[in-house]
């Protein structure tokens, strides 16, 4: 059962954001970057000690109202869970949607079980949270969405075919959600970043040990490019600049020539395990 605990701030302004898979990587950097410029938090993941953690050192450095919501958002009864608490917090300004996870292998060979889970987690959840949120913003002329995605929404992935799909929805959605959002005052945000160093890659399989240091980023890093462009109103933020250039890369590729390239490297990735 989800379950949920908060403590009070010493005072200041109060607006509230609720990150998802707030227990480590990105979700705890955005965590730790909002305290420290006075948001009030509700921090959702699965686990519950790292959340625990993570609140209370910030309760502390910051002085402000961080609550912690344990959810698996994989299921309905999580998912509900973070929608009451979004449609019942007034001061709720900002939704950051960056729970989620990969799989890689041959899709046949993969459990199905888990597939599936990953696309509750990665797009189902993403879709009711943001409805959940929007009506709010919506009806109070202001409020902001950022929708945690990936460069490998581009473009087909093989071998990780299942996430990259994932994500491909997820560009879409919040790309139309912009169009439909013009002039409300609520704005949406499509964060797409490259290799982080995060638990990601482990717990999806993959190894990434060819991958050059130059490639990589810091979490920090990641969230410090998302909320400057929250700032400035920008739709896709793209973070690092050669992250930026192999957006481009893979929207210009014709799908054929990005699949076959992206088939290969992934392909010899798996071999080598």
């Amino acid at each position: 059962m989800p379950t949920s605990s908060s403590s009070e701030p010493s005072g200041g302004p109060r607006r509230l954001a609720v990150v998802t898979g707030a227990s480590s990587g990105i979700g705890a950097c955005f965590a730790e970057r909002l305290a420290r410029e006075a948001w009030d938090l509700v921090l959702v993941a699965r686990r519950r000690e790292r959340l625990d953690e993570l609140a209370a050192r910030l309760r502390e450095a910051h002085a402000r109202r961080v609550e912690v919501l344990a959810a698996d958002l994989t299921t309905p009864a999580g998912v509900r869970a973070v929608e009451r608490r979004i449609a019942e917090e007034p001061t709720l300004e900002l939704l950051v949607n960056n729970a989620g996870f990969g799989t890689s292998g041959a899709f046949a060979q993969l459990d199905r079980d888990a597939e599936e889970q990953e696309l509750r987690l990665n797009v189902l959840a993403l879709v009711r949270l943001t409805h959940a949120a929007l009506g709010p913003f919506c009806a109070r002329g202001h409020g902001a969405v950022i929708n945690v995605s990936s460069l490998a929404g581009f473009q087909p992935a093989p071998y990780n075919a299942t996430y990259a799909a994932s994500k491909a929805f997820v560009n879409s959605f919040t790309q139309a959600l912009h169009e439909e959002l013009r002039g409300t005052g609520v704005r949406v945000q499509l964060l797409c970043p490259g290799f982080t160093r995060t638990e990601f890659q482990e717990v999806a399989g993959v190894d990434t040990s060819d991958v050059p240091s130059f490639a990589w980023m810091e979490p920090q890093a990641v969230v410090d490019a998302s909320l400057a462009g929250l700032r400035q109103g920008e739709l896709i933020v793209i973070p690092g600049a050669g992250n930026k250039v192999m957006g481009a890369v893979l929207r210009a590729l014709p799908a054929a020539v990005a699949r076959r390239l992206g088939g290969m490297v992934l392909r010899r990735s798996l071999a080598s395990e």
